[in-house]
């Protein structure tokens, strides 16, 4: 098939252009920098230089690639997060979810494409309340704080429309671990955790859903001939609350353990949201995505992909893992 992948150079998209290629698709790939044509044209795509938030800009690409299948995994999420100023750090990712994905869907009815893939994301944004793990049925949070408001509505209005479509695919990844993430070797949350910056907040209870990076792209990969259209939750096998999975990635990378903190001490370093997600959040079942996509996971849990898929032996992408 012809592939038209938006944000082919983000650290999915590095991933996921050499699976695509390697299972015999024709890919073409953007990005925001004539710098990184390059690299996608080394991984055997055909680069475009194009502004997502330009609706002409895009329409022109597509029109180009004539795609069967268009994915979208753009995104401008710095490296490095501080909650306390969450709704600054994703303004323009909010753009890319909202006006971007308006635009590449506009572009997917001019060029006649049918199917549309878009990421999204499974934890933070899904309902506080009862069950610690939640499927895709479950609502999303009902009253989020005032840092996450503008995050959360730009992920619904991607969902909505894409979901409006024909064959509209929404992947609800986990929190991305691997190459080229920031829980990585040299990335800012696994230093961060090293240097012991990361706390456990009260009792830890926030649960949370991790996805390795190439288990992301693979899924992606069966998105493309999958049969049934949806929401999916693309998460290992294990949710786990923080005071279980922070002490263990401490010690698989040979840090001490995490602090503890106070919640109230918390609330002023890092804020309602930073708390929330240390306490709060609830982790996601993959169970739908196991069943209707052909998809196997190279790490069931971040137990081993902590210990196996952090570091440089895994910095080459492999065919998705069938």
């Amino acid at each position: 098939m012809r592939i038209f992948v938006a944000g082919a150079t983000g650290a999915i998209g590095k991933r996921l252009v050499p699976m695509l290629v390697e299972a015999g698709h024709t890919v073409t790939g953007t990005t925001r920098s004539p710098d990184k044509t390059e690299a996608i044209r080394s991984a055997g795509a055909v680069p475009e230089v194009i502004d997502a938030l330009d609706a002409r800009a895009v329409l022109g690409a597509v029109e180009r690639a004539k795609p069967d299948v268009i994915i979208h995994e753009l995104t401008a999420i710095p490296p490095k997060l501080d909650f306390r100023s969450f709704e600054q750090d994703f303004a323009l990712t909010n753009r890319l979810r909202s006006e971007g994905t308006d635009n590449l869907l506009a572009a997917a009815q001019a060029a006649g494409c049918r199917r549309f893939i878009a990421q999204s994301f499974a934890g933070w944004p899904l309902e506080r309340k009862g069950s610690w793990v939640k499927n895709e049925d479950d609502p999303f949070v009902s009253s989020p704080e005032p840092g996450f408001r503008g995050v959360l509505s730009a992920i619904q209005h991607l969902e909505s429309a894409v979901l409006g479509g024909a064959e509209g695919f929404v992947l609800r990844y986990g929190g991305f671990y691997g190459p080229g993430t920031s829980l990585a070797e040299g990335g800012s949350m696994l230093e961060a955790v090293r240097e012991r910056r990361v706390p456990i907040v009260g009792r830890g209870t926030g649960y949370w859903s991790f996805t390795h990076i190439d288990d992301a792209a693979a899924a992606t990969v069966a998105a493309v001939s999958a049969r049934v259209p949806g929401v999916y939750n693309i998460t290992d096998d294990e949710p786990a609350p923080v005071s279980e999975w922070l002490p263990y990635l401490a010690d698989a990378i040979g840090a001490k353990p995490p602090r503890h903190v106070p919640v109230w001490l918390a609330r002023m370093l890092i804020g309602a949201l930073g708390v929330a997600m240390m306490t709060e959040v609830r982790g996601a079942s993959n169970q739908k995505a196991k069943a209707l996509l052909d998809w196997k996971l190279k790490f069931p849990s971040w137990r081993s992909g902590f210990r196996k898929g952090l570091r440089a032996s895994c910095e080459e992408p492999v065919a998705a893992h069938r």
